[in-house]
């Protein structure tokens, strides 16, 4: 879920794990409803905030499993140590956690909303002010668990990690969800490739024979841009530096560009202001 700083993403997540009362509407996880079934409905949660909010004062084991049994699960410390393994905590489980560092704290609100063994996990902003190794090690175990069939929500504002790890993607401004989209059928319909050719020389304009590849001319008329979808009717590139060859005029460099999906979502942002 992408969306500008208050936009609603944490609100709408806290609605849907019951931290904050929704003013209207109704939120159903796998069929249950989150006010009259909401014991069940939460034990499929697992919730990972953005702020560091731990009992200081705890070990980090007696934390993990605390959380277990908040949600009416029995005792499981084959499941807990596989927990903290997986994040790199075992070493830490005596540890109070007043003596963890920012990154080590982070990985244990991690390792408590996995506690339960949820089928849904919400990742508010994870790797926000973290290091290199952590969101390596955070990343991993989201495959992990996309492989075992957990489904996971990511909120980010690294849009670098939702074009790599996400399979759908929801854009959410100014308190609306405007945009819920495969993320391979939205790079599709939204995003844009350009061929970008250096030409040995300027050219006055762009001929008439190539009038239907619609190339856009430099400036300073030394490159030719043409827009392109590998998917669609558009000429191909091959047939393009065919009639360049033809029409006598020679490039000496080329690069092509893609969209990202940065670039779709600040223009998707920009649209619903």
């Amino acid at each position: 879920m992408l969306g500008p700083n208050g936009a609603g993403k944490t609100t709408l997540i806290s609605a849907i794990c019951g931290i904050v009362n929704a003013t209207e509407g109704t939120v159903t996880v796998d069929g249950l409803d989150i006010i009259s079934d909401y014991r069940a409905a939460r034990s499929m949660i697992g919730l990972v905030p953005q702020e560091l909010t731990t009992d200081a004062f705890e070990s980090v084991w007696g934390t993990v499993s605390f959380s277990r049994g908040l949600f009416g699960k029995p005792a499981a410390p084959a499941h807990i140590e596989k927990v903290l393994r997986d994040l790199s905590l075992w070493d830490k489980r005596d540890s109070k956690i007043i003596t963890l560092s920012g990154g080590m704290k982070r990985r244990l609100l991690i390792a408590k909303a996995l506690s339960h063994e949820p089928q849904i996990l919400f990742l508010d902003e994870p790797t926000a002010g973290v290091d290199v190794e952590l969101r390596q090690d955070m990343w991993a175990l989201v495959r992990s668990l996309q492989e075992r069939g957990v489904t996971i929500i990511l909120t980010t504002h690294y849009i670098d990690e939702a074009e790599e790890m996400a399979d759908r993607v929801g854009v959410i401004s100014k308190g609306e969800i405007i945009l819920v989209e495969e993320k391979a059928e939205l790079m599709h319909k939204l995003g844009k490739k350009q061929l970008t050719l250096q030409l040995q020389h300027p050219i006055e304009s762009v001929p008439e024979t190539l009038a239907h590849y619609r190339l856009e001319l430099s400036a300073d008329r030394a490159e030719l841009t043409y827009t392109y979808d590998t998917q669609g009717d558009r000429p191909s590139i091959a047939a393009l530096l065919e009639d360049l060859s033809k029409a006598a005029i020679p490039f000496k460099d080329l690069q092509t560009t893609q969209t990202s999906l940065e670039d779709i979502f600040v223009s998707l942002v920009r649209e619903g202001q």
